[in-house]
């Protein structure tokens, strides 16, 4: 049992938290000594529910030819587990027990850019997740950057304030936001790394710059992340160009914003937006298997495309 006691004149606060058999039990007391128990010491106990933490993060396996040379291509699902994402009830005819949820298209459509991708046989591919679980921001992009991923593509299919907006698009990072609309996805996606009111993380846990004074690290840190920038934003226009004739991208395509998830500082990333799932058009297309795979279909292209010119170009 740890605890730490915070003195007021004679008296103390006491706080513990003890663990016992899987539960977590607070108890807070009054004491007359700041060093223990007094004897005329009052203590109360709080039971606190706590969330049940999810397993340990491992590395995603990788599909497509077992050679170490090709690129590598990390697709992230976005959502999952205990975070829905977008819901919209009325592409099932309102049925809340067959709903449609952002966290099943994104994974079903990355299922199948994965296929896709492998049938290409020239880069490699690995989920983020392959199952309905929690992942927080960070983690997803830590992923891709410790399997040494040339690209990171998040996938989604958000709700639109208005319900006739309709059509896919791009977003690439930028501290500011290219609009309103960019600005309230980068408030809703990124509130995917607080739960409960908490910030659990915004960077990536991960000190490489240890040594360095900070304005050394923070100018290599920021011309690491131009590059990144300019080649995410260059696969925007792969992107677009190439899964035009299969997706219907909307008259403003390309967006920028400040997203946690695509926030690597040495890796090229962009979030797809597939489409709108609370527009009726878009979610009967999500929601049917020969609809994302003709999504897929482009976006698999537009990847095998990128790292194609990426090769050309050394």
């Amino acid at each position: 049992m740890n605890y730490r006691a915070l003195s007021y004149g004679a008296g103390a606060v006491f706080i513990a938290l003890l663990a016992v058999g899987g539960g977590y039990f607070a108890y807070a007391g009054l004491t007359g000594k700041a060093a223990g128990w007094g004897s005329h010491g009052v203590m109360h106990r709080l039971d606190v529910s706590l969330p049940v933490a999810d397993p340990p993060l491992s590395l995603p396996p990788i599909s497509g030819p077992n050679d170490p040379s090709l690129p590598l291509v990390v697709i992230d699902p976005g959502h999952g587990g205990r975070d829905p994402g977008a819901i919209n009830d009325a592409a099932n005819g309102g049925k809340n027990t067959s709903r449609l949820m952002e966290k099943d298209v994104t994974l079903a459509l990355s299922r199948s850019i994965r296929d896709g991708i492998v049938a290409q046989g020239r880069v490699r591919v690995a989920l983020t997740r392959d199952d309905d679980r929690y992942i927080s921001l960070p983690e997803r992009y830590e992923m891709a950057r410790k399997m040494g991923a040339g690209l990171f593509l998040s996938i989604h299919a958000d709700a639109a304030e208005n319900e006739e907006a309709q059509g896919a698009s791009i977003y690439t990072l930028s501290e500011t936001a290219s609009d309103r609309e960019a600005a309230r996805l980068a408030a809703r996606e990124n509130g995917g790394a607080v739960i409960n009111g908490v910030v659990l993380s915004t960077g990536d846990g991960v000190d490489a710059t240890k040594g360095m004074t900070a304005d050394v690290s923070t100018i290599l840190i920021d011309l690491s992340q131009r590059d990144a920038m300019r080649s995410s934003a260059d696969f925007a226009q792969i992107l677009y160009r190439e899964a035009g004739p299969y997706i219907g991208f909307r008259g403003r395509w390309h967006r920028y914003a400040s997203l946690v998830v695509l926030k690597a500082p040495d890796m090229p990333s962009a979030l797809f937006e597939a489409g709108y799932i609370s527009s009726a058009q878009d979610a009967a297309r999500l929601a049917d298997k020969a609809g994302r795979d003709k999504i897929a279909q482009g976006v698999a292209r537009a990847v095998g495309v990128y790292f194609a010119r990426l090769s050309d170009s050394r």
